[in-house]
């Protein structure tokens, strides 16, 4: 497990503690195309391919949720320690605070409830 997804889980973890229930974002990439044709050797061809994505837009946080007491909605975008926001990411989460939300990056569980309370107050 990476470093980041490591932290994203204890974050993720750990904040029922102090009152929110969070989500993991998930996005993917996958094909299709015009035909599909499926081998007993478990091969797949797609005649025509195209790729397309799926889930949230680009710069979405890795976590968001619902602080319960205010039902406030937070994003935390969680970080490696040498991790860093790209563009999108920043876009987002001056989006969110631009419309009452909680929203930065966190390194770890306690940077993340820090993130969440002083985003109460």
């Amino acid at each position: 497990m990476s470093s980041e997804k490591r932290i994203q889980q204890e974050i993720r973890l750990a904040l029922p503690a102090i009152g929110c229930t969070a989500w993991r974002a998930n996005v993917g990439r996958a094909w299709t195309g015009n035909d599909i044709s499926r081998f007993p050797d478990g091969s797949v061809l797609i005649r025509d391919a195209r790729p397309f994505t799926s889930g949230l837009p680009p710069g979405f946080s890795d976590l968001f949720g619902i602080v319960h007491d205010s039902g406030r909605f937070f994003a935390i975008e969680a970080k490696s320690p040498r991790g860093k926001l790209t563009s999108q990411q920043e876009k987002f989460i001056e989006f969110i605070k631009s419309h009452n939300g909680i929203a930065g990056a966190a390194r770890s569980a306690e940077e993340a409830a820090d993130l969440i309370l002083s985003g109460k107050r």
